[in-house]
């Protein structure tokens, strides 16, 4: 008699067991889910990542309009952190250069999700697939932007709020598109460097696509070869430069010293003479990310178009980015 109630309550004990790790199977596979990346890797999930590292702003910039802090990111100059992204980058770590990251501070920051540019790290891709999952994005062209942001929404198990920023932006971008009104296309250029000869950007980069939705003219045109990855900028000769002639330069500003604004050449060009050359920050060169590509679009329609547009209060429209729940409509500014 006593053998049959133990063995009825270790049968007992045993269906249990079963239904419970059933269960949990279940919850585990409603909850695991996969993100390939632009590489065509495929990252696994057990669970949403919540300690991001970012190679690049754009990954910090999606991750913040979507609700995650970031604990680790490389930064484009030495001490200087993105005004763009407020004061929200002030605490993370810094892991260095985009293009030769920390990975030893990487590791440190024990992250759960890297997200990168490809160009910058395929190279590194095995060590930093041991760190944790490595989300590498082609980030290039206007279409590469929803494509990342989507991209990492997803693979911060927050897809819909990524969707919502992509659908934030179109309808953001038509409505600075109806105030431009017809008249002659401001022509400008967009640089970068500190040589003798500056890098212009052609019109695939995010940027130049941008001023070119506002009307605006890129005088460094299109991309001669557009399928060939990593190539939308060129070294432009100042002689071109002065050929070409652009109302407005917008230079980026990545430090005190550039050789090729103290050529004779560059104190010919109508820009320099009309004081028509504007400094610009980070979220110029890394303008993919939601943040980031608002604010250029409303500081380059203030310059290129400065009858109809104000200069815009780039605090207002980071703010409307990182205090919103994502549970509530989006604002547009």
């Amino acid at each position: 008699m006593i053998d049959r109630k133990r063995r009825a309550l270790a049968l007992s004990v045993s269906l249990s067991s079963a239904l419970m790790w059933q269960s949990r199977a279940r919850a585990h596979a409603r909850t695991a889910f996969s993100v390939t990346d632009d590489r065509g890797a495929e990252l696994r999930f057990d669970a949403a990542p919540r300690r991001l590292a970012t190679i690049s702003y754009f990954g910090a910039d999606a991750a913040l309009a979507l609700g995650v802090q970031p604990v680790a990111s490389t930064f484009l100059v030495r001490g200087r952190r993105p005004a763009y992204l407020l004061d929200r980058m002030n605490d993370v770590m810094d892991l260095g250069q985009r293009a030769s990251p920390n990975l030893e501070l990487l590791a440190r920051a024990q992250p759960d999700l890297i997200v990168a540019i490809r160009r910058y790290t395929e190279a590194n891709a095995g060590r930093l697939q041991r760190i944790a999952p490595y989300l590498a994005l082609d980030l290039e062209t206007s279409q590469d932007s929803d494509h990342g942001i989507a991209l990492v929404g997803a693979a911060l198990g927050k897809a819909e709020a990524a969707a919502d920023l992509n659908r934030r932006f179109a309808r953001v971008l038509a409505q600075y598109r109806a105030r431009v009104t017809p008249h002659r296309a401001p022509r400008y250029l967009f640089v970068w460097g500190a040589g003798s000869a500056p890098w212009a950007f052609y019109d695939e980069n995010m940027t130049c696509s941008l001023l070119n939705a506002l009307g605006a003219i890129n005088v460094a045109g299109h991309n001669p070869l557009p399928a060939q990855r990593d190539n939308t900028a060129f070294q432009m000769s100042l002689e071109a430069l002065l050929l070409a002639d652009p109302d407005t330069i917008f230079v980026y500003d990545d430090g005190p010293s550039r050789a090729f604004e103290r050529s004779p050449v560059w104190q010919h060009l109508s820009a320099v003479r009309s004081a028509r050359i504007v400094r610009v920050g980070d979220h110029w060169i890394e303008s993919f990310g939601p943040i980031a590509r608002h604010a250029v679009l409303a500081e380059a329609a203030a310059h290129l178009h400065p009858d109809g547009f104000a200069p815009p209060d780039l605090h207002a429209i980071a703010s409307s980015y990182l205090s919103l729940s994502h549970s509530k409509p989006l604002v547009d500014l």
